[in-house]
C-alpha cells in the first residue's frame, strides 16, 4: 500500500505546485497581493511566511491546492466590485485581483493551466535529450488468422506508415494509436513493395489486461510488430528537436484526450476506463516500480490532463472563469453576482457528478463493485 501512496503523493504535490505556481506567477508579475500558497486542503502540516507575507503551506489531504489572493472573497467576480474597494485604501486597491485589467485577470487565471502544459514540455525535452527517443518503423511480422487486420487485407512484411492520419515515427506508436482511437473503424496507411495502401481495419473489443496488470477493453487488430531489418533505431536529440517532439507528444494527448472525452458525451467511448485518484494512485505505484523515467513521463502526462480539464468551461475550474471573462468582454460587464452563483451551483453538480463516477470506476476495477 506504502509503495502506491508514497509516489502518488510525490506526483500529486509536483503537478498540483505547478499549477499553483503558474497562478502565483502572473499575479506577483501584476502586482497581485498573494495571502496563501496552500498544496493540499484542510489542516495545515507544515508552513512559514516569506518576505511579500505569502503563507506558503502543505495541507494534510493533498488532492489539490490553491492561491489565495489579497481581498478574496469572491476572487474572480467583479460583481461587486464597488462594495469591495470601499473598504481598502488606495495602495491596497492596487493588490486587488479585481481592480486588474480583464487581459492580466485572464492570464492569472490560465496560469495554472499554462503552468501544466509547459511542465509537460520539459518533461519529454529532458527524456529525449537525454534517455533518447526511439524511431524504429514498425513491421508488421505476423497477421492472425480470421483477426480484423486479415480481413482489411494486411500482410506480412507491410510497413505501418500512418493510423488515424497520425505518422508512426516508432515501432512503440502501433500499440498507442491504436489503443487512442476513438474511432469505430482505424485508418492506417501502409508501405507495401514502395508503394502506400489505404486499409481500414474494425478492431475488436475484448477484455484484458495492460502491461502493469490493470482491467482494460482493449481494441484487437490482430498482428505481431517487428522492427524494421530487426534494428532498433533509439537515439539523443539535440535541443531544437527534442523540444519540437515535445510539443508534438503533448499536442498528441491533448488532442486525443479531447476525442476521447467527446466520445464519451456522445456515447460511443468506453467510459470505463475513467479514473479517479484511487486509480491515479494506483497505476504511480506501479509504474514507480519500473524506474524514474516511466514515472516522470505518467508525470508529464497527468499534468496535461491537469491543465486540459482545469480549462474546460465548467465554473470551479479555471477555464469556467475564463468563460465569465469571455462574457464580459461581449457585454462590456460582469455578469451578475445572482448569475454567477447560478453557474457555481451547475459546476458543482457536474464535478460531483464526475468524481462519483470516476470514484465508482475505480473502486470497481479494484473489484469492491
Amino acid at each position: 500500500m506504502i509503495s502506491f501512496i508514497l509516489p502518488f503523493i510525490v506526483l500529486i504535490l509536483v503537478v498540483v505546485f505547478i499549477h499553483e505556481y503558474g497562478h502565483y506567477y502572473f499575479a506577483k508579475r501584476y502586482g497581485v497581493g498573494v495571502t496563501d500558497f496552500s498544496i493540499g486542503f484542510g489542516k495545515e502540516l507544515i508552513g512559514w511566511n516569506d518576505k511579500s507575507g505569502t503563507r506558503w503551506k502543505i495541507c494534510w489531504i493533498p488532492l489539490g491546492g490553491y492561491v489565495k489572493f489579497f481581498g478574496d472573497r469572491n476572487v474572480f467576480s467583479q460583481a461587486d466590485q464597488e462594495e469591495l474597494l470601499k473598504k481598502y485604501n488606495k495602495e491596497d486597491q492596487e493588490k486587488l485581483f479585481v481592480t486588474k485589467p480583464l487581459y492580466q485577470r485572464s492570464l492569472i487565471v490560465a496560469g495554472g493551466p499554462i503552468a501544466n502544459f509547459v511542465l509537460a514540455i520539459f518533461i519529454f525535452l529532458f527524456i529525449y535529450m537525454f534517455a533518447g527517443k526511439d524511431f524504429t518503423p514498425a513491421v508488421i511480422d505476423e497477421v492472425q488468422k480470421d483477426s480484423p487486420a486479415e480481413v482489411a487485407g494486411m500482410q506480412k512484411n507491410d510497413v505501418i506508415l500512418e493510423i488515424d492520419n497520425n505518422k508512426v515515427k516508432s515501432i512503440l506508436d502501433v500499440s498507442k494509436l491504436i489503443l487512442m482511437s476513438t474511432s469505430e473503424i482505424v485508418d492506417f496507411k501502409i508501405s507495401r513493395y514502395d508503394q502506400e495502401v489505404l486499409l481500414k481495419v474494425k478492431p475488436k473489443i475484448v477484455a484484458g489486461v495492460d502491461n502493469l496488470g490493470n482491467k482494460i477493453n482493449k481494441r484487437i487488430v490482430g498482428i505481431k510488430i517487428s522492427p524494421y531489418n530487426n534494428e532498433i533505431n533509439h537515439k539523443r536529440l539535440g535541443p531544437a528537436n527534442a523540444l519540437i517532439e515535445s510539443l508534438k507528444e503533448v499536442y498528441f494527448v491533448t488532442t486525443s484526450s479531447l476525442k476521447y472525452m467527446g466520445s464519451m458525451l456522445t456515447g460511443s467511448g468506453d467510459s470505463s476506463q475513467l479514473g479517479g485518484p484511487i486509480r491515479i494512485a494506483k497505476i504511480s505505484g506501479q509504474v514507480a516500480e519500473f524506474g524514474i523515467l516511466p514515472f516522470i513521463s505518467m508525470m508529464a502526462y497527468i499534468s496535461i490532463s491537469l491543465g486540459l480539464i482545469n480549462l474546460f468551461p465548467i465554473p470551479l475550474l479555471d477555464g469556467g472563469h475564463l468563460m465569465f471573462y469571455a462574457f464580459e468582454k461581449v457585454l462590456g460587464k460582469p455578469l451578475s453576482q445572482k448569475t454567477q452563483e447560478g453557474f457555481f451551483r451547475i459546476g458543482m453538480f457536474l464535478l460531483l457528478t464526475l468524481m462519483f463516477f470516476a470514484t465508482f470506476n475505480d473502486l470497481k476495477d479494484l473489484g469492491l463493485f
